[in-house]
């Protein structure tokens, strides 16, 4: 899973692991962090579980003011679903009462393979916790997003090597008034992507989330389709920033862009690790600068074995 990296903030806030071995009340004030709690099972000289973890943190930490909670390896994440953690933040709702954001299972190559990480049903943080401003996931195994309403959520984040059809239906089927900020990587179909652009067809139609300002459809396999169907999708005009990054994009791709509807209004458009040439990342660049568009085509890639178009990979699948 490379490409993939610890959380370094979470809701603008610094992430900051706490050290529950020690047991120490940290430095920071409650409110001053993204706290990250992570158990290696391997590891962790302190032999805790997360559970103990978690509440050795809610003792040292004033849990009425935790504003970001980012939840780490917890134990054997490969054999153990996410909802242990989960069900765990969700029983101390009554305490964490200013918690607006949750990221689930951030994990690097090291610790667990993004597509080993088992999850759940995170929906369950939303139904506890009203007043969540940001939700993101990393993994995409036994993943469940039933369609939810939540009045508050502003942005939402799943990461994984393959996402499940359902997930998306289920993400597109709720109601989220307030989302500005949807960063989705699809993935591949040997790891559970098994979802195809026509099931985009709500998201690109700008009719589910009128304040979206951010789309990331990312890390694809068949990130050249998914380019032909956004240049001329209709939430184009709603956004800010356009990240098509860290898929197979090739020339065929950039060139939809450029014969598509104008992206002279975005502040960014973020295509890096692609297979385009030289002369299409000038074309892009040439097209969009000039009007103060921010454009990311860094990291061209070769496909590997010399194979071509079959050669290209994600940046992120096992």
């Amino acid at each position: 899973m490379s490409g993939v990296d610890h959380l370094h903030e979470l809701l603008g806030l610094p992430a900051v692991d706490f050290q529950h071995a020690t047991g120490e009340v940290p430095a920071q004030t409650a409110d001053a962090a993204a706290w990250r709690i992570s158990v290696d099972p391997y590891d962790d000289e302190s032999e805790m579980t997360w559970e103990e973890a978690f509440q050795v943190f809610l003792t040292a930490v004033d849990p009425a003011g935790v504003r970001a909670l980012i939840i780490g390896q917890w134990g054997e994440s490969y054999e153990k679903t996410s909802s242990y953690p989960i069900d765990l933040v969700i029983g101390a709702a009554d305490r964490l009462t200013s918690l607006e954001a949750v990221f689930v299972g951030d994990m690097v190559l090291e610790q667990n393979e993004i597509s080993w990480i088992e999850q759940s049903d995170v929906t369950a943080l939303l139904t506890a916790f009203p007043g969540l401003l940001e939700l993101g996931v990393r993994g995409g195994s036994e993943l469940v997003f039933p369609p939810s309403k939540h009045e508050r959520l502003r942005s939402l984040t799943i990461e994984t090597g393959g996402l499940p059809v359902g997930v998306i239906r289920g993400i597109l089927d709720s109601e989220l008034p307030a989302l500005e900020r949807l960063d989705l990587w699809l993935g591949v179909s040997a790891y559970g992507g098994d979802s195809d652009v026509a099931d985009l067809a709500p998201l690109l139609s700008g009719s589910r989330f009128p304040r979206l300002t951010h789309l990331g459809l990312r890390n694809s396999e068949l990130q050249n389709e998914i380019a032909s169907a956004v240049a001329g999708a209709p939430v184009v005009a709603q956004l800010r920033v356009l990240d098509l990054s860290n898929g197979t994009l090739g020339d065929e791709g950039g060139a939809a862009l450029l014969d598509g509807q104008p992206l002279t209004h975005l502040e960014r458009l973020d295509l890096h690790h692609h297979f385009m040439t030289e002369q299409m990342e000038r074309r892009i660049a040439q097209a969009l600068e000039p009007h103060g568009v921010r454009v990311d085509v860094s990291e061209r890639e070769e496909p590997w074995g010399n194979r071509g178009v079959e050669g290209r990979y994600t940046a992120v699948s096992e």
